[in-house]
């Protein structure tokens, strides 16, 4: 097995530190970029040095990261959009069935090699990984459910918004005063209507 590249015995703040400093620099100028991290290093008292070669080579890779980073984000956000969130309410029902049915499977198996001893922790954790999705499922329904709220509200108030208009009309036709046609409003819709607008 070959020894572990320099670059990633770095501490886990270093690696921060030049991942920024390769966006920043627009994964470019590598030469100036190990002499900083190099001089990061010896200034922590690290005795560890990174070749430029070294820091050119993990700057493609991280760059290559970033850039599928980003198409997976671009890839996740149009999909959610596209499924809405009908399907995602069906794709966690089947999650949960999924997780159920292997949990079942699970704890038959324990059963079987170990004659009826399940380990407390196991159960803890499949307990916590249900209740997880379980709630995961629930604030997609309540959020399902919002939205079909939202839209029905919607709709009501634009039926209503069109009755008035409707009365309105009538009332104009017949010539009637506008005290008297807001008292017909109200008695049809039973809405007030601003006179001003």
């Amino acid at each position: 097995m070959p020894p572990p590249r320099k670059i990633n015995l770095m501490p886990p703040e270093f690696r921060d530190w030049l991942h920024e400093a390769l966006q920043e620099r627009g994964f470019s100028g590598y030469e100036q970029l190990a002499e900083d991290l190099n001089f990061k290093l010896a200034d922590a008292g690290l005795e560890l040095r990174i070749g430029k070669s070294a820091v050119h080579e993990y700057g493609s890779e991280y760059q290559e990261f970033v850039k599928y980073q980003e198409q997976a984000s671009q890839w996740a956000e149009s999909w959610l959009t596209d499924n809405g969130l009908e399907e995602e309410a069906q794709r966690h029902n089947v999650l949960f069935q999924m997780l159920t049915t292997l949990a079942f499977k699970s704890m038959q198996s324990k059963m079987g090699k170990d004659a009826g001893e399940i380990d407390p922790r196991d159960l803890s954790f499949l307990g916590k990984m249900l209740k997880d999705v379980m709630a995961s499922s629930g604030i997609r329904e309540k959020l399902k459910d919002d939205e079909r709220e939202r839209i029905a509200a919607e709709a009501r108030r634009q039926a209503q918004r069109e009755m008035a208009d409707q009365v309105d009309s009538a009332v104009a036709e017949a010539g009637l005063s506008a005290e008297r046609a807001a008292q017909l409003r109200e008695m049809i819709l039973g809405v007030k209507r601003d006179t001003a607008g």
